[in-house]
């Protein structure tokens, strides 16, 4: 018995990854939860582990080469030594054709056969949350073909079956003729039927001289690049900046990390009390907790608060989901966890699921201003910069004074200006009052 080690999708945006580093080769023993390796995706970079036990046969994809999603990486072979099961020479034969042709792609053509399982059915590979999904529905597994790595049923299969008009009827299994036949005939119409691609406009671009260094994108470069000039090209921004008197946040925190240390020990950052200051200005103002949607607007429930974190590559934006049922210390030791594990390239990918609203702050950086990029398809992104001693004017004296600017990116397609002053100065009411946040 064999099975396919596929490209996993490891991010909501994500339709390639890059192969960075394979932790095990060919001849290696694989068991369940064994970290096979580590993928770059529009995010970050992540590992990849196995769901199924094994010898590693073959390596398909090497270490530094791109694959779509549902592509075969490796080939596990089980306990009985075999080669590549029936059930599984289809994807096999479609990734031929992909490779040949590739504006066929595996993971998203209508003629894929969904995924590659375990031919024994009685051992059904599925996540947790697939399960509890299932059994609340009352979805039978033995008849949900699953899309995850390796086969594995995920969350998104049983809804889907759930929701299907024949309600789960399986995918017919094709020999290995007629797996070829169908590889064939993928090469045969798209060669037909794919015009030759239209040449994009002539962009101005700098020419590399002598000594000057070409660094290649990345893939999380890449995704950035790309979704930030769909942002500014298509968004409608506007900008708002309001300066707040940050002296008693200051005071307050002081007063929290002193007492903190003598309970949990841990310490909180100007940025904790930030955050929790745009959760409830969130709540209070809900117009900027929404989504332009085409023809209506999504109004969230929830407020999944999207923290801007920079890593060597670039930037993520982990979320803590319905933040506005977390404490501040929560919220704390949630943003050093995630912080931590950026670096070391340890977030999961369903912690970049979910955010409403996020909040990049380049105060730590000596930034006193500046504005943001709108993170579709959220509305609002908050700027924070730092806290700057400057003399200001108090009851019309010129006095010294501890300033923060905020700043406030739009979309205006779903924030109007009111709307978005109103969100500013609850927050700045919140941090000049911090101990309303505690209450």
């Amino acid at each position: 018995m064999s099975v396919n080690i596929e490209m996993p999708k490891l991010s909501d945006t994500m339709t390639e990854g890059t192969l960075i580093k394979w932790h095990k080769k060919v001849g290696d023993t694989v068991e369940i939860g064994d970290i096979l390796a580590e993928v770059e995706t529009d995010k970050a970079t992540m590992e990849m582990e196995a769901f199924d036990d094994g010898v590693i046969t073959s390596i398909l994809i090497q270490e530094g080469e791109k694959a779509n999603i549902g592509s075969i990486l490796a080939i596990l072979s089980g306990s009985d030594g075999g080669t590549l099961s029936p059930a599984a020479t289809p994807k096999v034969m479609e990734a031929a054709a992909v490779k040949e042709n590739p504006f066929v792609v595996s993971s998203t053509a209508p003629v894929s056969l969904a995924a590659v399982v375990d031919n024994d059915r009685s051992r059904i590979k599925s996540s947790p949350l697939a399960r509890k999904i299932a059994s609340d529905l009352g979805v039978n597994l033995t008849s949900v073909i699953g899309t995850g790595p390796g086969g594995r049923i995920v969350k998104a299969d049983v809804e889907a079956t759930n929701t299907s008009p024949s309600n789960a009827t399986p995918a017919p299994s094709l020999d290995a003729a007629a797996a070829a036949g169908l590889a064939a005939s993928i090469k045969s119409k798209t060669s037909a039927s794919t015009p030759s691609p239209t040449p994009a406009p002539t962009a101005i671009t700098p020419v590399a001289k002598e000594g000057d260094e070409q660094i290649p994108l990345s893939s999380m470069r890449k995704i950035i690049a790309s979704r930030l000039l769909t942002s500014k090209t298509t968004i409608p921004h506007f900008y708002l900046h309001v300066d707040v008197d940050a002296a008693p946040l200051m005071a307050l925190r002081k007063q929290v990390n002193d007492q903190a240390e003598k309970t949990h020990g841990n310490k909180y950052s100007v940025n904790d009390f930030i955050l929790k200051a745009v959760i409830n200005a969130t709540v209070a103002v809900p117009a900027v907790n929404a989504s332009f949607a085409g023809d209506h607007i999504v109004k969230f429930k929830h407020v999944g608060l999207s923290v801007a974190i920079a890593v060597e590559d670039g930037l993520v934006t982990p979320v803590i989901k319905e933040a506005e049922t977390k404490s501040l210390l929560t919220i704390s030791r949630a943003v050093k966890d995630f912080a931590v594990r950026a670096k070391d390239k340890k977030l999961k990918p369903d912690e970049f699921d979910g955010g409403t609203i996020t909040v990049s702050n380049l105060g730590a950086w000596g930034i006193e201003s500046f504005d943001a990029i709108v993170n579709p398809p959220q509305a609002a992104i908050l700027s924070v910069g730092a806290a700057i001693e400057k003399p200001v004017v108090k009851n019309g004296q010129i006095v010294p004074g501890l300033r923060m600017n905020l700043g406030l990116s739009c979309d205006h397609r779903v924030v109007d200006g009111a709307v978005g002053a109103q969100f500013l100065s609850e927050i700045k009411k919140l941090l000049e009052q911090p101990a309303l946040m505690l209450l």
